[in-house]
């Protein structure tokens, strides 16, 4: 028997996309653009690294372990863009918070299998929200393992800070300064606002300055034909002179 052929780890494909949609409906969709965008915003001076519907790949050279949360956050890896979270090259970080934003067609089942998945590559904490009924559910790491949390009503999480309360409008979540997330998404939209104002004047200011640009080089055109001008009239004006004075030693007047 022929001994199987080593496969170089450098040519192993890494899918990018299932080619399944992030959400289902609204509900789903809002949730996870919310917690995304928020804990971005929250992390945006520390080396914390939030994605949202990524594929996270925990081994190297398997590609058919992976997973794609909702929303996960690494504390301690840089904020850079990615196409999917290779952990291994990642300092073997793993990510240590989890959020799944549930819809109608994720049945317990699956959600068993994901939280297997989390607890076996060393997720920290498991949050599962059901963004139609507004309910919370949450795992946290205790003696090796993810253990489910008793009651979400008041909890913070360890590694966010982010307090989970329930009152009477429903479910609320505050950062560790007391914010709640719907006045972060005001001060996010604010923020997007100033983003794409500054982006349009620094767009008008471009256009502005290739206009400038332009409009010199055509001056300079203008100017470099002027001068042009200005010289071949004083070659002819200076023909001109050299002419009349061989008449006027011929002893012809060149005014005549």
């Amino acid at each position: 028997m022929k001994p199987a052929a080593s496969v170089d780890p450098q040519e192993i494909d890494y899918p990018e996309s299932d080619g399944l949609p992030m959400a289902e409906n609204d509900w789903q969709f809002d949730a996870i653009v919310q917690w995304k965008l928020i804990l971005d915003h929250h992390f945006a001076d520390r080396d914390v690294y939030v994605a949202g519907d990524m594929f996270w790949y925990p081994v190297e050279g398997n590609p058919k372990i992976v997973i794609a949360p909702d929303v996960f956050v690494m504390f301690g890896r840089p904020r850079h863009k990615r196409r999917s979270y290779n952990q291994w090259k990642e300092d073997g970080v793993a990510p240590q918070v989890v959020f799944e934003m549930i819809s109608p067609s994720n049945s317990r089942a699956h959600m068993v299998q994901k939280l297997a998945f989390y607890d076996t590559y060393g997720v920290e904490e498991f949050y599962i929200y059901e963004p139609i009924e507004d309910d919370w559910s949450g795992y946290v790491r205790a003696q090796g393992s993810l253990k489910r949390i008793p009651t979400m009503n008041g909890w913070t999480s360890p590694r966010l800070g982010v307090r989970f309360q329930l009152e009477d409008k429903g479910w609320q979540a505050y950062l560790p300064d007391g914010r709640p997330f719907e006045a972060m998404n005001a001060i996010i939209l604010d923020r997007e606002q100033k983003v794409a104002q500054v982006q349009a004047i620094q767009a008008e200011k471009e256009v502005a300055l290739a206009e400038r640009d332009t409009f010199a080089a055509k001056a300079d055109q203008i100017a470099s034909e002027r001068d042009r001008a200005v010289a071949k009239a004083e070659q002819a004006t200076a023909k001109a002179d050299q002419l009349a004075a061989k008449l006027r030693a011929l002893g012809i007047d060149p005014e005549n």
